[in-house]
Order: structure tokens, then sequence, then C-alpha cells
């Protein structure tokens, strides 16, 4: 996968340099995974979820970057880093042709990088032959994502320890864009 990068718009010397590069996960971006994770539920969330839902979503891992490394060898993991940092992850199963999590820095949302990380994950699903991709979206990210063309299969409710948590399941059909 060749990186993608953003331009730096700041007039300093740094502006030569990329702000965002769209690159695959290593093990290094294990914590910072887990911290987008953490930041993205508990605070990007809130207006989406109550303090009890956004804490047993949290839950569901732990904000330790050994999970996140060992999750990277069970999905593919796009990651959008800044300065070297992780600040937003995808997490595809390419087999199932699924988006199994897609979460961005809170204070980076709505910026583009979870929709430059779908494009990627999308572009990967069509060059292994599938023609349609899912996502169980939150709240917060269905509406995106239906202004994206993602069609609605119905809502779902997960069990988080003892809270019930409602998700959508969107499908999008996937067509190959010339660049």
């Amino acid at each position: 996968m060749m990186a993608t990068t953003i331009p730096n718009p700041s007039p300093s010397p740094a502006a030569r340099s990329p702000r965002i590069l769209y690159r695959q996960a290593k093990a290094r971006d294990g914590a910072d995974q887990a911290e987008v994770f953490h930041h993205a539920v508990m605070q990007g969330a809130a207006a989406h979820y109550s303090v009890a839902e956004r804490e047993a979503w949290a839950a569901t891992m732990p904000r330790e970057g050994s999970v996140w490394v060992a999750r990277q060898s069970l999905y593919t993991t796009l990651v959008a880093a800044c300065d070297g940092r992780c600040v937003g992850f995808l997490e595809v199963d390419i087999p199932r042709s699924h988006v199994a999590t897609l979460y961005v820095w809170p204070s980076l949302a709505r910026r583009g990088i979870g929709t430059t990380l779908l494009v990627h994950a999308e572009r990967m699903l069509l060059e292994h032959g599938h023609g349609r991709a899912t996502i169980d979206a939150s709240r917060m990210l269905t509406e995106s994502l239906l202004r994206r063309g993602w069609q609605d299969l119905g809502v779902e409710w997960v069990n988080r320890d003892g809270v019930k948590l409602e998700r959508r399941r969107l499908e999008r059909r996937l067509n190959a864009i010339e660049t």
C-alpha cells in the first residue's frame, strides 16, 4: 500500500513535510491506538452515548498498546499518523469485507481523516475482489456514512458488561475509481 499524505499548510519550514501520513500500522502504533480508541469513545462519542454507555464501550479494550499490536495480526490496520504519532486508525477484516473499527482522535474528528482511511480500506477490498463492504457504525458515525452512500441494513444492539449499545449495520457497494 502506498502512503498518502496531506501537505502541511503552514508557511514554516515544516511545510515541506507531510502533516498526515496514511500507512499500514506498525507495532510502535499500538500505544497510540489504545489512546485514540479510549479518547474517541470517552470524549468523541459524548454527544451520542451516555457516560455509562461510553464506559462500558471503552472497557471492551484495555488501554494497553500490546493488545492493539496483537490485533494488528488479526486485521489489516491502517493508521493516520501526524508527526509520527497515530491520530486515527481503521481495522479491516479483508476476508469478510468488513471494517471492524474506525477511530479518530476527538479534536481531529470531522476533518476527513476517517473518510480517507475508509477510502484506502475500500480500495484494498476492491483489490482483493470484493464488491461490497460492511461496517457496524456507532451513532456518531452512521449519519456521515449514510451521506457517503452507505446503505442502512438495520439496528443492532450489543451488550457490553450489561449495558446495551446501539449500532447500525451498514453496507456499501464498492466501485473502482480512477486516480
